[in-house]
């Protein structure tokens, strides 16, 4: 189907021209967003007749869009989810997830600002887009983690999977360490038990002996 764009669309075109996108592209998404119209000869002369209204319309909402972006821009929203010990999430953070915490800290948005090339399925922090305008987009990052606490180290810097791993592994030295030091403890006691014994054994034999010369 051939439309002329109402506004600037990433991978189409600019406001005005004339592009030719499939059928269900057009009637699902573009024309009933108000971004498009059919090319007929009818609405292009009414987008002619309008177009520096659409203009100064789509001006103001780009201006708009950048103020937004200032204060967007390095902002971080916090996602709990549980994982196993892996960081493997049981579930995933999808765009509306995301969307949904943009709103919750006082930025309004909606789940196709989002780009998110696939759902997140592991606990970290991420990068992630948000288209503001056509023209205009804002980074921000997306925190996730099992509780608040470990969301504020993973915000440090700090990678909450490898820490546990080291903390793990470091409890298992403590435990082989601390158990080849008991069995070493108690050789030691066995061998002074045996030095003991025997000493008691060598002066039992000579009191035998002494008693024997005596006796004789």
């Amino acid at each position: 189907m051939q439309i002329v764009l109402l506004e600037r669309i990433a991978k189409l075109g600019q406001m005005g021209e004339v592009v030719t996108v499939k059928d269900g592209y057009a009637r699902n998404f573009l024309l009933p967003a108000g971004k498009a119209m059919r090319a007929n000869k009818a609405n292009l002369a009414q987008f002619e007749g309008q177009r520096v209204q659409l203009e100064a319309q789509n001006l103001d909402r780009k201006t708009d869009a950048e103020a937004v972006k200032v204060k967007m821009d390095g902002h971080e929203i916090v996602i709990i989810r549980q994982s196993g010990e892996t960081g493997q999430l049981y579930g995933s953070v999808n765009t509306r997830d995301i969307a949904g915490g943009l709103t919750e800290t006082g930025f309004e948005t909606n789940k196709n600002q989002v780009t998110l090339e696939t759902p997140i399925k592991t606990l970290g922090v991420y990068s992630i887009r948000i288209t503001l305008h056509p023209e205009v987009e804002s980074i921000i990052k997306v925190n996730v983690a099992r509780t608040v606490d470990e969301a504020e180290r993973q915000a440090r810097g700090e990678n909450i999977i490898d820490s546990e791993r080291d903390e793990a592994s470091f409890t298992e030295e403590t435990v082989f360490e601390d158990g080849d030091g008991e069995m070493e403890a108690r050789a030691e006691v066995s061998e002074d038990f045996a030095e003991a014994e025997a000493a008691e054994a060598e002066t039992a034999e000579e009191a035998s002996e002494e008693t024997a010369e005596e006796a004789s």
